[in-house]
C-alpha cells in the first residue's frame, strides 16, 4: 500500500513540500505519496486526527500550527522542546513522535552546502521567534566563539538565552536589542518576518564583517531589504533559505523512510537567483 504523508498549514498553496517530497521519493524509489492540506485554524488537532485515520503516517507543520503541533505531540524530542514548536509529525499507533528540523537543515544548508563553517565565528541572529528557538541550539553544538541574538522585543531574547544557559551555562550566547549590536559578524542571519513585507529590520551596517554570509531565511524572495544592505556593506557571500528549506526537507524524510535523499538537484531546482 502507498504511504501517505502531507504538509500543512494555512495559506497552504505556495507550499514547495509536495514537489521537495515527490522528488525524494521518486529519485530514493520510496512508494509514498505527499499532498498539502489547508489546515483549520482552531482546530488542528482535529486536522491531524482525520489525517491519521485516513491512513497518514507523518506530516510537515508550517505557519500557524507549529506550536499547535508541538501541543498535540505524545513524544516531542529534545530539539523540538527547546524551539516550543514543531516542524514534523510521525505517527505510530497511538504515539505522536515530533520534531523540529528547521535549525538542523539551517546548519547544514550553511556548513555542508555553503560551505562556510561556524566554529570559531562571530554569529549573529536577527529576531527572536520560533525559527531562532530553533536554531540555537544546532548552532551551539558548532562551536562558534559567540553567538548574539537580537531582537526588538530584548526581553523575549533574553528569556531565549536564559533557557539555553539553564541547559548548557558555559554557552557563548547572549541578547541584545538592535541598537545595542556592536562589532562585526562573520554571518548574519535574518530569522525576522520583516522580508516578508519587504521590509528590512533594524541592523546596522557596521554588523557585517569583511568575508560575511548573510543569509535571509526567507526563500524566493530575491534581493530582499536585508540582502540588499548586506550588499551595500560590501557583503559577496548571500543566500536565501532555499537550502534550509530543502535540508529540513530531507531530514524529516529520512526520519520517515530510513533514506537519505541527495538534496543538491532538488536545491538546483528550487533555486531563485538573487537580483
Amino acid at each position: 500500500m502507498t504511504d501517505r504523508y502531507a504538509v500543512i498549514g494555512n495559506p497552504i498553496n505556495h507550499t514547495k513540500s509536495p514537489l521537495i517530497h515527490g522528488l525524494f521519493a521518486q529519485t530514493t524509489g520510496q512508494d509514498m505519496v505527499y499532498t498539502a492540506v489547508l489546515g483549520t485554524p482552531g482546530a488542528f488537532a482535529q486536522d491531524v486526527a482525520a489525517f491519521r485515520q485516513a491512513g497518514g503516517r507523518g506530516m510537515n507543520v508550517t505557519v500557524p500550527f507549529k506550536m499547535d503541533a508541538f501541543a498535540c505531540a505524545t513524544e516531542p524530542s529534545d530539539r523540538a522542546r527547546m524551539a516550543g514548536a514543531v516542524n514534523a509529525l510521525k505517527f505510530d499507533g497511538d504515539r505522536i513522535l515530533a520534531e523540529n528540523f528547521d535549525g538542523i537543515g539551517l546548519t547544514r544548508d550553511v556548513t555542508h552546502n555553503l560551505g562556510v563553517p561556524l566554529a570559531g565565528k562571530r554569529v549573529l541572529i536577527l529576531g527572536a521567534g520560533g525559527a531562532t528557538r530553533g536554531m540555537v541550539m544546532p548552532f551551539l553544538a558548532e562551536q562558534p566563539a559567540e553567538l548574539v541574538i537580537a531582537n526588538r522585543t530584548v526581553a523575549t531574547a533574553q528569556a531565549l538565552v536564559a533557557e539555553v544557559l539553564a541547559q548548557s551555562p558555559a554557552s557563548p550566547v547572549s541578547a541584545c536589542g538592535y541598537a545595542d549590536v556592536s562589532g562585526a559578524f562573520d554571518l548574519v542571519f535574518n530569522a525576522t518576518s520583516a522580508s516578508l513585507h519587504a521590509e528590512l529590520p533594524p541592523v546596522p551596517v557596521t554588523a557585517f564583517a569583511p568575508g560575511c554570509l548573510a543569509y535571509e531565511l526567507a526563500y524566493g524572495k530575491g534581493m530582499t531589504p536585508f540582502l540588499k544592505l548586506a550588499q551595500q556593506a560590501g557583503v559577496t557571500h548571500l543566500a536565501d533559505g532555499v537550502g534550509m528549506l530543502v535540508e529540513q526537507a530531507a531530514e524529516a524524510f529520512e526520519w520517515w523512510r530510513g533514506v537519505r535523499p541527495d538534496t543538491r538537484p532538488v536545491i538546483d531546482q528550487l533555486t531563485v537567483p538573487l537580483v
